[in-house]
């Protein structure tokens, strides 16, 4: 994992304050507390690797132009706010950086094999008991 990687980010980061919904009351209206946080992905050098994984996990907070957009609203603060919106941007980078483990193929012997179609043939036989019984039925 890249510890580096953070500093990198919170160095290119640019902030932007805006008058957001949310609570707050009437203040919310008069103080500039929503933060809008903006880092440039294809600055911090990212391995295409784990550049690809973080544009999956962005999604649309990714811009096409490589700028990472979070915001953050739930507090009544401005520090509060910056505080937050920066957790989100280290969790974001922190999970693009963790390699997702892959599934091993699992095998099946001959035996568990036969047993298998055997189940699936008797429930098969089951629910074809269940239609509307046929003119031979009787």
């Amino acid at each position: 994992m890249d510890d580096g990687l953070l500093p990198r980010a919170l160095a290119l980061v640019e902030e932007s304050f805006l008058a957001g919904s949310g609570p707050g009351g009437q203040n919310a209206n008069k103080v500039a507390t929503e933060v809008e946080l903006r880092v440039n992905v294809f600055r911090l050098g990212l391995a295409p690797p784990v550049f690809a994984r973080l544009k999956a996990l962005a999604g649309s907070k990714l811009a096409s132009n490589g700028d990472l957009i979070l915001t953050s609203k739930a507090h009544r603060t401005r520090e509060a706010n910056r505080e937050d919106a920066r957790a989100k941007l280290a969790a974001l980078l922190e999970e693009a950086q963790i390699q997702p483990k892959r599934r091993a193929k699992t095998r099946l012997n001959r035996v568990g094999k036969t047993e298998r179609l055997k189940v699936k043939k008797a429930r098969g036989a089951v629910k074809a008991g269940r239609g509307r019984p046929s003119s031979a039925d009787w």
